[in-house]
């Protein structure tokens, strides 16, 4: 069914929204999980064309990947992690791409209106620009 389950995490509490239900997912159909992270500060925008050193939002970011890994090859999930930096609807839809992902797991936090259409883009980009299935979840 799945062989490669691309999960978007945030580095935040809603993490757990998702990740509650992919991993026994994962387990169920012997997919790995690829965790992504989208780091989009001005920094990681800019960190390739400028050449810039780690910032340590991006430090911090790194080590939450590693961390979650670990701790799901516990589970005796497979797991790798990808830290991209950009924009993150861009990125996200990129390595779902490049890495042959069978499912795009994320989470959602439900915005209305105008913090939709602020906050909203990147579920909206990438469920509309992907050929495979997108599970969303919405955080409580």
């Amino acid at each position: 069914m799945y062989r490669r389950i691309l999960v978007a995490v945030e580095n935040s509490p809603a993490d757990q929204t998702i990740l509650k239900h992919v991993v026994p997912l994962a387990a169920l159909t012997g997919a790995e999980l690829l965790l992504v992270h989208v780091a989009d500060g001005w920094a990681a925008r800019h960190f390739s064309d400028l050449g810039l050193r780690e910032s340590e939002e991006i430090t911090q970011d790194r080590e939450y990947l590693d961390e979650l890994a670990r701790s799901l090859a516990g589970q005796s999930i497979a797991v790798t992690t990808e830290l991209a930096m950009g924009d993150p609807a861009t990125e996200l839809i990129r390595l779902a791409d490049a890495r042959k992902a069978d499912l795009i797991a994320m989470s959602t936090h439900g915005h209305r209106f105008l913090n939709d259409v602020l906050r909203g883009t990147t579920v909206d980009r990438v469920r509309h620009l992907v050929k495979i299935p997108v599970l969303l979840l919405r955080v409580p």
